[in-house]
């Protein structure tokens, strides 16, 4: 069935516009919709359809991806003048692939199957090259049926063996919560080691090669390492977002009643990165802060 949908696709930033392109490369008819043109007019190059509002991208869609910055963008994407739900379908799979509130996640599922359709939370982790590489672990919570419907369209945009099941609605966004938890603590932890192999004039490269041999090991000391020890702050995933994440996370555990004091540490040194104007440097930036507090440049 999944060959013959018709596949909508809403938000084509950093991450939304290689995930649309390789839909397009898997044979998928694609209506596009995105605030901004350009991206807009590069997918309408390889061959989608432009859709001039939410609305009319779920009236032309059987399956409706949505990929913005927030909570509030979603919400108004879905439930707003003009949005998704005024145009939606009976039977539509609607696929959230956002990083936003569970809480918001589950009151739009449920507004969603008031209109017959069916809305998935299907947050993702491995950023931009993942995105460009169709590589994305995918972290989906709702419906097991609506999943294994829209399968091979996830398929296309991520790694099939890292599409997976959380559990029901919500679930894919408490798993990303997690995952960003994680992550911000590595990469915490590994620029504190960083600064200081530096400081006490030891070559951290050699330090990060050594750690790679061992229980140390991670896909953080690998890849962010490596953007630290080049001062590559380049944005694979803005800092500016991955604050935005943080944040959802602190609301997340206060929520559920759950101590974060390690993550919270985590939140206000992104916090700080953002404070400084970093906000569009790669997270991984966070380095550049820690380093600071060290008394060095990174």
């Amino acid at each position: 069935m999944s060959e013959r949908e018709t596949v909508g696709f809403i938000g084509l930033g950093l991450m939304g516009r290689p995930m649309a392109l390789n839909l397009i490369k898997a044979g998928y008819t694609l209506v596009v919709h995105s605030r901004s043109q350009g991206p807009v007019e590069t997918l309408a190059r390889a061959g989608a359809h432009v859709a001039g509002s939410p609305a009319e991208v779920a009236r032309e869609a059987t399956v409706v991806i949505t990929m913005v910055p927030d909570s509030p963008d979603v919400e108004l994407v879905l439930a707003g003048p003009n949005g998704v739900f005024e145009g939606v379908r009976p039977g539509t799979v609607l696929i959230d692939m956002s990083s936003i509130s569970p809480v918001v996640t589950r009151r739009l599922a449920a507004e969603a199957a008031t209109r017959g359709a069916t809305l998935l939370d299907a947050p993702v982790s491995g950023g931009e090259i993942g995105a460009v590489q169709g590589t994305l672990s995918i972290m989906v919570g709702g419906e097991v049926a609506a999943l294994e419907r829209v399968r091979p369209i996830l398929n296309a945009m991520g790694n099939p063996e890292r599409v997976i099941h959380i559990g029901e609605s919500g679930a894919g966004q408490i798993c990303k919560v997690c995952n960003q938890m994680a992550i911000g603590g590595t990469l915490a932890v590994v620029s504190e080691l960083m600064a200081l192999a530096t400081k006490a004039g030891v070559d951290p490269a050699r330090v990060r090669e050594a750690l790679m041999g061992g229980f140390a090991a991670s896909r953080v000391l690998e890849v962010h390492g490596e953007r630290i020890l080049r001062k590559n702050f380049k944005p694979g995933f803005r800092a500016g977002l991955y604050n935005k994440d943080m944040g959802i996370a602190m609301e997340t555990a206060r929520t559920h009643q759950v101590p974060v004091p390690v993550s919270a540490v985590v939140a206000q040194l992104v916090g700080a990165m953002v404070a400084a104007g970093r906000a569009d440097d790669d997270y991984s930036g966070l380095a550049a802060v820690l380093f600071d507090m060290a008394g060095l440049r990174a």
